[in-house]
């Protein structure tokens, strides 16, 4: 054969492979959608739990579902921290999968307060240290030359996510209606465990990226330095460029500026994660009889996984790729008006609380019109944050720019949680508060996206 024709088929051998997904992605993505069962099954039923088994009040059991939400995308800093640097995204993964399981557990075994506290909290450790690492360890799995093959698989981890979610948002709440809070939240325990073993399969058919290590150019070191070396009319970084390479300091400079366009998604969060709280006590004010069925409450929140899965494929295939023939459809331009979107939501939401306030009983279903748009929303926003995140993220930074992202959910549903103690803002009121606040938020976000600068940072 000649050197042409090798040359030839090494090159056709080399597309077909940038055209396939790694084998080992099915070990990532059963895991996910185990994981998610678990998380979303026990969410499901953790505010009716906490008012009709704990007996704690509707406003203390809102504070408490979002402060437990918000725990979980605090923790994802830890865990970004340790992967990065110590045990790498596998181990990470592995051992704060066990903690996860542990929490399942408590929950199960012990049904009072002090023992929902405790399982909520090994749950949060557990859930949020392995956020980051699972997202970026997705990534991992993908060379140069696969950037379309990314966009496509964190769809598809996406779907899977949303398809563990639907079965345990459905079946859930009626476990626990029917057989209690021991069996409803062991079951979730049960799928966390084969979730952790799903995972442990495909250790051999990784890639494991090492961890870097102590870094003499991390973040907090080159922002220290920066300060210490800052001058008159010298970019804030550049000062750092007297201890640390270049490279470092770009690194840093591409996380600070994902950081500050990250920071105004916040709001979005602080609306979407209430379809698990606010939502749930709105619809069981509702008539919640439709089509010969009596639904419950936290049922009603299974459309959201419904419709994610039908409308990643219309999104993907169909509206983008439409729009892209009028207008460049990119990460950020997608985020802004998802924004934009979720605000439009909560105005419906708070349309349906006026009706109810004014002694209207309305059927439950009037909630599938702010489902429907806040999902369209959370597909432009979610699902692009997680895809720019990793792009943007140097390789020493990978899983801590995937914590950043994970903090604007810690704190939209820290601010969530606070708003609601407060309690100032009162029936339709509340939901119209949050349509503003995220109306603003989306026009600095669109000023900040003008700004921005993208990088692409895919492994070799």
């Amino acid at each position: 054969m000649s050197t042409t024709n090798v040359s030839s088929t090494l090159e056709s051998s080399k597309d077909l492979v940038k055209d396939r997904y790694p084998p080992q992605i099915k070990y990532i993505v059963g895991n996910e959608a185990a994981e998610r069962y678990s998380y979303y099954g026990m969410k499901s039923i953790l505010t009716i739990f906490m008012i009709q088994y704990l007996m704690i009040d509707k406003v203390e059991a809102t504070t408490t579902y979002h402060m437990f939400t918000a725990a979980c995308y605090l923790f994802p800093v830890l865990g970004g921290f340790i992967s990065d640097r110590f045990l790498g995204k596998y181990k990470t993964i592995l051992y704060l999968s066990v903690v996860y399981c542990a929490g399942h557990a408590v929950l199960a075994v012990w049904e009072n307060q002090l023992g929902m506290y405790w399982g909520l909290g090994l749950i949060a450790l557990g859930s949020g240290g392995i956020k980051p690492c699972v997202s970026a360890h997705v990534g991992d799995q993908f060379v140069k030359g696969q950037e379309h093959l990314l966009r496509k698989v964190f769809d598809l981890f996406y779907w899977m996510i949303n398809f563990g979610s639907t079965f345990s948002t459905l079946i859930t709440p009626w476990t626990l209606q029917a057989y209690g809070p021991g069996v409803a939240f062991g079951i979730p325990g049960v799928l966390m465990g084969v979730a952790t073993l799903l995972f442990w399969m495909g250790r051999n058919h990784f890639v494991h990226v090492p961890p870097t290590g102590k870094n003499p150019h991390s973040l907090l070191r080159i922002f220290v330095s920066a300060v210490k070396n800052r001058k008159p009319g010298v970019k804030f970084l550049d000062g750092a460029t007297e201890k640390h390479s270049s490279e470092a300091v770009e690194g840093v400079r591409a996380a600070l500026s994902v950081g500050l366009v990250f920071s105004m998604v916040t709001l979005f969060w602080s609306m979407f994660d209430q379809h698990g709280s606010t939502w749930v006590i709105q619809a069981k004010e509702m008539n919640l009889h439709f089509m010969g069925m009596d639904l419950l409450p936290s049922q009603i929140s299974a459309l959201n996984p419904i419709m994610v899965m039908c409308l990643i494929p219309i999104m993907s295939y169909g509206v983008y790729p439409l729009i892209g023939k009028f207008i460049e459809v990119t990460p950020l331009r997608k985020m802004g008006v998802g924004m934009v979107v979720a605000a439009l939501s909560f105005a419906m939401v708070g349309l349906i609380q006026t009706e109810l306030d004014a002694g209207n009983k309305l059927n439950v279903m009037w909630q599938f019109f702010p489902y429907l748009t806040i999902t369209i929303a959370e597909v432009m926003v979610s699902i692009t944050g997680l895809e720019f995140a990793y792009t943007q993220a140097p390789r020493s930074m990978k899983s801590t720019i995937m914590s950043f992202w994970m903090l604007t959910i810690f704190a939209g549903n820290l601010l969530a949680g606070v708003i609601s103690q407060i309690n100032v803002f009162e029936g339709a009121h509340f939901f119209y508060t949050f349509t503003i606040m995220t109306l603003v938020a989306a026009f600095i976000f669109a000023l900040i996206a003008r700004k921005f600068k993208e990088r692409n940072y895919m492994e070799k």
